[in-house]
């Protein structure tokens, strides 16, 4: 599932790929906003990735990812 954050102030997004269903992550950004001091979600590699609330500017939830397909698979 790929997954992109944006934050306020900042022209750069946070973008990632996790394993999670997106009920799951659709769950965690609803208990972030409704009184957690921060976001947190996995990535497929293991990484946590926490975002402050205050800085949230939005959550895309992306389509799963399906295999790729040309040479930058190899």
């Amino acid at each position: 599932m790929e997954i992109t954050i944006g934050v306020q102030n900042s022209p750069r997004e946070i973008s990632l790929e996790s394993d999670q269903t997106p009920d799951e992550i659709g769950a965690a950004v609803a208990a972030a906003l409704s009184g957690r001091p921060t976001l947190e979600l996995t990535d497929v590699r293991g990484r946590r990735v926490i975002v402050p609330v205050a800085s949230l500017g939005y959550v895309e939830i992306g389509s799963e990812t399906k295999g790729r397909v040309g040479f930058g698979n190899i």
